[in-house]
């Protein structure tokens, strides 16, 4: 009975762990979801070793599998991920990582729930450090596209303007134009709508100013 408690206690924290730091992300999953996973996660676990070696000593003709339910875990777990993989309006996913440390939290409960703390912990350090220490050191030390970040702007143009000459000017401005789209208002002026690549240094006051100082540009909104 104690080493029933010690691993569900284990798991709750392992699961606080990451939950917390998704807490203070302000990411969907969040740090009661965590422990829940991973709590119910581990006491499955329990449950199917246990029942395994229980039913294995009434009759030597029973054979079952000690981690047949943790099995079921690992892929039933999958419908609470889908929950939090969103499609933005401009067309970026956004929760994929959340997706998969849902899937980590109920990985770290099997592990602790097999009796195998010294993983879980291990697994539960190396989730975090490659989510909050890792992208940093990468972005420091790798290439300059790892420091970009994705920008929409929405332009409303002079009746007029020079649609060819107002995109290389942008392009002048180092930014990088990955989608665009040119359509009539009511009022028969352009509308440009644009995928922007900048660097994350740049502030979205900073890229709006940029923006709207363009010649042209009557009204701009930008998002990011």
């Amino acid at each position: 009975m104690v080493v029933v408690v010690v691993k569900l206690c284990i798991s709750a924290c392992l699961g606080l762990m990451i939950g917390i730091e998704r807490e203070l992300k302000h990411k969907p999953l969040g740090l009661k979801t965590c422990m829940v996973i991973a709590v119910s996660s581990c006491l499955l676990t329990i449950v199917s070793i246990e029942s395994a070696e229980t039913f294995s000593e009434i009759s030597p003709n029973i054979r079952t599998d000690p981690m047949r339910l943790a099995a079921q875990v690992v892929s039933g777990i999958g419908f609470i991920g889908a929950g939090v993989i969103l499609r933005r309006n401009n067309d970026a996913i956004s929760g994929l990582t959340t997706a998969a440390i849902i899937w980590g939290a109920s990985g770290l409960g099997i592990a602790a729930g097999a009796g195998f703390y010294f993983e879980a912990f291990v697994g539960a350090s190396l989730i975090l450090f490659s989510v909050n220490i890792l992208p940093w050191v990468i972005k420091k030390i790798g290439p300059s596209q790892l420091r970009q970040r994705e920008m929409r702007a929405k332009i409303t143009l002079q009746k007029g303007t020079d649609i060819t000459a107002f995109m290389e000017t942008i392009q002048a401005k180092d930014f990088e134009i990955k989608h665009v789209r040119v359509r009539d208002t009511k009022e028969k002026d352009h509308q440009v709508e644009l995928r922007l690549l900048t660097f994350e240094s740049n502030h979205t006051t900073s890229i709006y100013q940029q923006l709207r100082d363009l010649d042209g540009a009557t009204f701009v909104e930008v998002e990011g």
